[in-house]
């Protein structure tokens, strides 16, 4: 009996570890999914010099990236962009959004 048990816990615990794995394995072609819908429209969207200024961008940093690739998906789905964004009028659309920036300042005692 304590055998029967034992094994069922154990046919139980690579159930739910084997659930787990492929809940992960979705979420990850999930990710990828709309990283590649992304992609396509930020492509779509933007001229290869502007593609170049965000991708430099992402590798400094990537959240602050993210952060643009949505509101420029929103502005041309909203459409508030032009056909193409040049690399100019991108900085200017970074340029509004560091202006808005609240600053943070520490004072040293």
């Amino acid at each position: 009996m304590p055998d029967e048990l034992e094994r069922l816990r154990q046919k139980r615990l690579r159930e739910l570890m084997q659930q787990q794995v492929q809940q992960q394995i979705q979420q990850q072609i999930q990710e990828e999914q709309i990283a590649a819908q992304i992609k396509m429209i930020i492509n779509r969207i933007l001229t290869p010099e502007a593609r170049e200024r965000l991708g430099n961008i992402r590798l400094a940093r990537p959240e602050f990236a993210r952060q643009i690739e949505i509101l420029l998906i929103q502005l041309y789905q909203a459409g508030q962009l032009p056909k193409k964004l040049t690399d100019e009028k991108l900085k200017e659309i970074l340029g509004r959004i560091h202006s808005r920036k609240k600053e943070t300042k520490i004072t040293i005692m």
